[in-house]
């Protein structure tokens, strides 16, 4: 019986090509910082492995702390001056990265359809962005923060997928048990894993990530209009 319904975002929910938003988004970073004395090669540099750290974490900080400690140790402990400007950039030009996203209206039937059906909804995105992306992202999506009983950021989580112990702490938090959650995401690789602790996992093809080209034949897998069916079919402990 599936009571809770668990979410990745980027790909998933909101449709995108990884490369080109990423493209994007480190082109608007590096116009906001060229003012603050920052140069594109080692600000991306910088960026990308505190990424890498946090993708790396053993829960002993927040990944904004594994982030900013790995960020100021390569460029220097004074650029945690420039948080706020970084606070600044994804309120405002980070805005425009909306347009390297695409949108699919079933993102939100779908959600409305879990409600509908009694189904608890956590947004799981790899927390690598603060609160204020995050809610962004799922806006451009056509959701509310307010739609997800949990949505993981990098304040206030200490793992990143594909680590089990991000979902985990997920289960923890929310008192799920495994067997009643399905993980509904694009990446073979950071999505699957939930299904090492017994969590069902339905891989949304529509923006697929499988860079080792595993068979996934095994696995729950379709387009918005498969996905919907199964929700159709779902029902919550009442």
């Amino acid at each position: 019986m599936i009571t809770t319904l668990l979410f990745d975002l980027d790909g998933t929910l909101l449709p995108m090509d990884t490369e080109v938003f990423t493209k994007h988004y480190f082109s608007l970073l590096v116009q906001k910082l060229a003012p603050y004395g920052y140069e594109a090669k080692p600000l991306i540099g910088a960026v990308l492995a505190g990424i890498e750290a946090m993708a790396v974490n053993d829960g002993s900080v927040t990944n904004e702390e594994a982030f900013w400690n790995c960020f100021a140790s390569l460029l220097g402990e004074q650029t945690r001056e420039q948080i706020p400007v970084f606070e600044d950039f994804y309120a405002n030009e980070f805005q425009q990265v909306k347009v390297s996203c695409g949108y699919n209206p079933m993102a939100k039937q779908v959600i409305e359809l879990a409600k509908q059906k009694g189904l608890r909804t956590i947004l799981a995105t790899n927390p690598i962005f603060p609160s204020i992306a995050t809610e962004s992202r799922i806006r451009w999506a056509g959701l509310q923060p307010e739609d997800f009983e949990l949505y993981t950021t990098y304040e206030d989580q200490y793992y990143c997928k594909p680590n089990v112990r991000y979902y985990e702490e997920i289960l923890k938090a929310k008192n799920l048990k495994p067997e009643e959650c399905m993980m509904i995401g694009n990446d073979v690789v950071e999505d699957l894993v939930a299904a090492e602790l017994g969590i069902r996992v339905f891989l949304l093809t529509d923006c697929l990530i499988n860079k080792k080209q595993a068979d996934i034949s095994e696995w729950e897998h379709g387009g918005f209009p498969e996905l919907y069916r199964i929700i159709e079919c779902a029902s919550a402990r009442r």
